[in-house]
């Protein structure tokens, strides 16, 4: 292989490492901020930090589902160098990190919002919130 490409799947590489660590930190951003607000519910016995806590929780998936998206795209993408051979001609400019001619084949954002890795952490999230607000709504919770 040669070292300009063997360079170029490094970087590739180093942007998908950094997207796939944004969404961990995500994740874990998500649960404590949902565990403050319930902690800050729970002690002024106000359930409108339950409401308020859904917005960084869907916010939080959103973004989430933006890093899985475009961790694909960079999968596309190092997929492309890693195929190309001395004899065939290169997709990719070298040292390029566009993913635009990838777009057309990675699913698009709203598609990565149910993707189970992501859904799995968020939605249970989110399904707790609401769960919560609604056993406080019925008094369940008094």
């Amino acid at each position: 292989m040669r070292e300009d490409l063997h360079k170029h799947l490094e970087f590739v590489q180093a942007v998908i490492s950094r997207m796939a660590s944004n969404s961990f930190l995500l994740k874990g951003w998500n649960v404590t901020i949902t565990v403050a607000l319930f902690a800050l519910a729970a002690k002024d016995s106000k359930p409108a930090f339950l409401l308020v806590a859904l917005f960084p929780a869907l916010s939080f998936w959103g973004l989430d589902a933006y890093y899985f998206l475009q961790e694909r795209l960079f999968r596309a993408l190092y997929d492309d160098l890693r195929l190309a051979s001395e004899d065939a001609p290169r997709k990719v400019e070298p040292f390029s990190l566009s993913t635009s001619e990838y777009r057309k084949h990675v699913q698009s954002w709203f598609p990565s919002l149910w993707s189970p890795t992501v859904v799995a952490v968020h939605g249970a999230v989110v399904g707790t919130i609401l769960i919560v607000l609604a056993a406080v709504q019925c008094g369940w919770l008094n």
